[in-house]
């Protein structure tokens, strides 16, 4: 009786197992699903969230007392986009006129720093300072170079709230002194069409201060020269047609330099040359005596 129980179950085990099939266990069975699926997959790492956005509060330099705070600061964002929240918060401080520092008594912070590069946490104190009235750099060259094309003009032209009409009417110009204006003149219409479409100028600022510092100096050293050149009294230099033939030639000879410079081509027919002139003024020959 036992012995044929014993040979049902080893029957039993027969039919579970075909004939010249391999007998697998269950570690075998792990094996087989682990090569069939392929290697296991590191799992990846759980990141920490970073601050995107941050929290900038403003402080008088001097007093130290809070002025505003600027929420939903970016990390991508600038300075200068930081100057222009505060300019709308108020209006009467301009991104231009307003200054930025990390640290009390630090450098002011340029408009392209970003924010992420000078926050330490979330939170950020910035200190403000006023920085006065600002002009753009390319008004100041342009109100520098207008000023004297055209106060040269009023000497030459000899008004009679400069110059006495009787003693100029009387005197005819010397020909050096139409000389003279016409350099004088190329000179700085050369510098203003520069300006314009050949120098790439700064977009930044500069206080008003250095706009009325430049303009006096230009202006001044003009009026200076221009009065005595065109002077009805006038002499021509003392060493005669010698010096005025050496200072032409050293003004025409200087002033074709040509540099190749490459432009934005929005810059027209300046885009790819423009005259690098090393200025001499034929004026301050001729002014000698």
């Amino acid at each position: 009786m036992f012995k044929r129980q014993k040979s049902l179950a080893s029957e039993s085990k027969n039919e579970c197992f075909p004939q010249g099939a391999a007998r697998s266990t269950p570690k075998n069975d792990m094996r087989n699903f682990l090569l069939s699926a392929g290697p296991l997959k590191p799992t990846p790492a759980v990141k920490h969230s970073k601050t995107t956005h941050f929290e900038i509060e403003i402080l008088d330099a001097q007093t130290r007392k809070q002025i505003c705070i600027v929420d939903k600061v970016m990390q991508t964002s600038t300075i200068r986009d930081v100057k222009q929240k505060f300019h709308k918060t108020y209006p009467k401080w301009y991104p231009s006129r307003i200054g930025l520092q990390l640290e009390h008594g630090g450098p002011f912070l340029k408009d392209y720093i970003t924010i992420q590069s000078v926050a330490a946490s979330s939170i950020i104190t910035l200190y403000f300072t006023d920085l006065g009235q600002q002009v753009s750099w390319t008004t100041i060259f342009l109100a520098e170079y207008t000023g004297p094309l055209l106060i040269y003009l009023l000497f030459y032209l000899r008004i009679p709230y400069i110059y006495d009409m009787k003693e100029s009417s009387r005197r005819p110009r010397h020909p050096v002194v139409h000389l003279a204006c016409f350099c004088h003149c190329i000179h700085y219409i050369r510098y203003l069409l520069e300006t314009l479409f050949v120098h790439k100028v700064s977009a930044g600022h500069t206080p008003l201060k250095n706009l009325i510092k430049g303009c006096a100096f230009y202006w001044g050293f003009t009026s200076w020269i221009a009065y005595y050149i065109n002077h009805p009294r006038y002499t021509p230099p003392s060493f005669g047609n010698r010096q005025v033939t050496v200072s032409a030639i050293n003004f025409l000879e200087l002033m074709p330099v040509f540099q190749v410079q490459i432009i934005t081509p929005s810059h027209g027919c300046f885009s790819w040359f423009h005259v690098l002139t090393i200025p001499m003024r034929l004026d301050h020959g001729l002014a000698s005596q």
